[in-house]
């Protein structure tokens, strides 16, 4: 089963975006054409990882960051390389990319 998350434009190169389902917090990003979805938990206190809506990213984009503890994860596995929590890793979501746009897969 797919649940619709966005349209593709609505998730630019280089660009984060937060999503909810079905009482789940979720982010996604976009790196080299690539989507990439993890729910919004960071494993070291189990809050969300961002302070603001649609910010998920380091200053310099190529990391997914925890804006509460400076926990720093990459974006394509969502291991954490850096922080309170290294070695742990966010959960990852399966999602699938068509002409329609995002879609979370269950």
């Amino acid at each position: 089963m797919k649940h619709f998350l966005c349209h593709s434009a609505e998730l630019g190169e280089g660009q984060s975006r937060g999503f909810s389902h079905a009482g789940l917090e979720l982010l996604g990003v976009r790196r080299q054409g690539q989507v990439y979805l993890y729910r919004n938990r960071c494993p070291h206190r189990g809050i969300p990882l961002n302070w603001q809506p649609e910010q998920f990213l380091d200053s310099s984009a190529s990391l997914i960051a925890c804006a509460h503890h400076g926990a720093l994860f990459l974006i394509e596995s969502g291991e954490c390389v850096a922080g309170p929590c290294e070695g742990d890793a966010l959960q990852a979501l399966d999602c699938h990319e068509d002409s329609q746009g995002i879609w979370l897969k269950d």
